[in-house]
């Protein structure tokens, strides 16, 4: 596993492709003896060294498959790059107690980007998954000026903030919606279509590394996936309610993207039980509220406001969910009858006692409809700044860490 850290003098920053992310991280973490596989198999010791917290070469060595030779080589190598270190030995048992192996979280690092019609959020992530700083700012419909102007005067503060080693970032990753200058929602200005064909490596050239680039709600998915529910829920849907609705199907910790590269996209479907022609997007979602708040005559509150107990913003949240829950009831019907998910998982910008609400609506609206079968619906690990913090994982997910593609290109050359 070569990878290339730091800041090198005139290098520009590249983009890399979300088409060869989407492979997946087996419930089993097999590696291969396959010759000329050792990328693959530095990444899968890797991940398995991350995913246990703390382990030994023995434990590894069951894990995976791997012979004892290759375990001791490859966590060797993992350790002089700085990815791993020794813990110590092990307590109590018969002979040499074992060496303890764990993640090193200042190994490496990953910068995340949220682009959305109602934010930006910054956050650097480190590689035991940690949010190490955070920046956010709420402006509406930020155009690409405003990002780079954002982004420019926030990168040296999350950087010092967070103790980020800087020759140790992997890459920026940038999260943000599909057709952001197409979709018109309420108050977007003229203009805003300048988003259209944006270059966001070309955009971001000022910064000096790597940019990985995603849908917003295929990162938070992602996200979830490599730090969240996975491993009890491999298979779930990701919904994402932000200033538009997103979603991600994965399967088996894969993320599925289908033939055009668009799935998940629920909040585009009809809405069946609303006006002709309307869309879920047009009630479960962040923009939907704040303009029934406003048709109400209550000034813009603060997100986190909006699970308060003021009575007359109470009573249009109320109303808001209630239809949120007619609106989706049929989409997460098609959903678990199709795809059969272990979890429908809740994220996004909405206040987590509306999210729990929310989730709870659903369950007792689906468990009303006869189904073959219905997944759990919960609130995400990473509900808040989901999409910030998948970005920051892309860049991981592009270098260090494991998937079948890498494991076919190593068979292949």
């Amino acid at each position: 596993m070569e990878i290339s850290f730091g800041t090198k003098a005139g290098r520009r920053a590249e983009p890399v492709p979300a088409d060869g992310r989407d492979a997946r991280l087996s419930r089993s973490l097999s590696g291969t003896n396959l010759e000329r596989a050792g990328d693959y198999n530095l990444r899968t010791v890797l991940q398995a060294v991350r995913l246990n917290g703390d382990t030994t070469r023995v434990a590894i060595a069951q894990q995976t498959g791997l012979t004892a030779p290759t375990i001791a080589n490859i966590t060797g190598r993992l350790i002089d790059m700085g990815l791993v270190r020794n813990a110590g030995r092990m307590q109590g048992g018969r002979g040499q107690p074992a060496l303890r192996l764990q993640i090193n979280p200042d190994g490496a690092f990953g910068i995340g980007l949220n682009i959305d019609r109602d934010h930006l959020t910054l956050v650097t992530l480190d590689l035991a998954g940690q949010v190490r700083s955070r920046a956010s700012r709420e402006i509406a419909f930020a155009m690409p000026d405003d990002v780079v102007a954002f982004v420019t005067e926030e990168i040296d503060r999350v950087i010092a903030e967070g103790g980020v080693d800087r020759d140790r970032v992997l890459g920026i990753g940038v999260a943000i919606p599909d057709d952001l200058g197409r979709i018109c929602l309420p108050h977007r200005p003229a203009g805003y279509d300048r988003w259209t064909g944006v270059d966001l490596p070309a955009l971001l050239s000022v910064l000096p590394w790597p940019i990985h680039c995603d849908n917003d709600a295929a990162a938070a998915a992602l996200g979830e996936a490599e730090y969240g529910t996975a491993f009890d829920n491999p298979s779930f849907f990701y919904l994402l309610i932000s200033a538009g609705l997103g979603g991600g199907p994965v399967i088996d910790r894969s993320y599925h993207r289908g033939a055009n590269a668009r799935s998940g996209e629920i909040g585009l479907m009809p809405d069946t039980t609303g006006r002709p022609g309307a869309t879920v997007q047009d009630t479960v979602s962040l923009s939907a509220l704040l303009a029934r708040i406003e048709d109400a005559g209550i000034a813009r509150p603060d997100l986190d406001t909006l699970a308060g107990d003021d009575p007359r913003m109470a009573a249009v949240v109320d109303g808001w969910l209630a239809d949120a829950v007619r609106a989706l009831t049929a989409p997460l019907v098609a959903i678990n009858c199709l795809l059969d998910p272990d979890a429908i998982l809740i994220g996004g910008r909405l206040p987590m006692p509306l999210i729990e609400r929310l989730a709870e609506g659903l369950t007792a609206a689906l468990d009303a409809v006869p189904q073959p079968s219905r997944a759990a619906i919960m609130p995400a690990v990473m509900a808040q700044d989901a999409p910030a913090i998948g970005a920051a994982i892309l860049p991981f997910l592009d270098h260090i860490l494991p998937s079948d593609s890498i494991l076919i290109q190593s068979g292949r050359q």
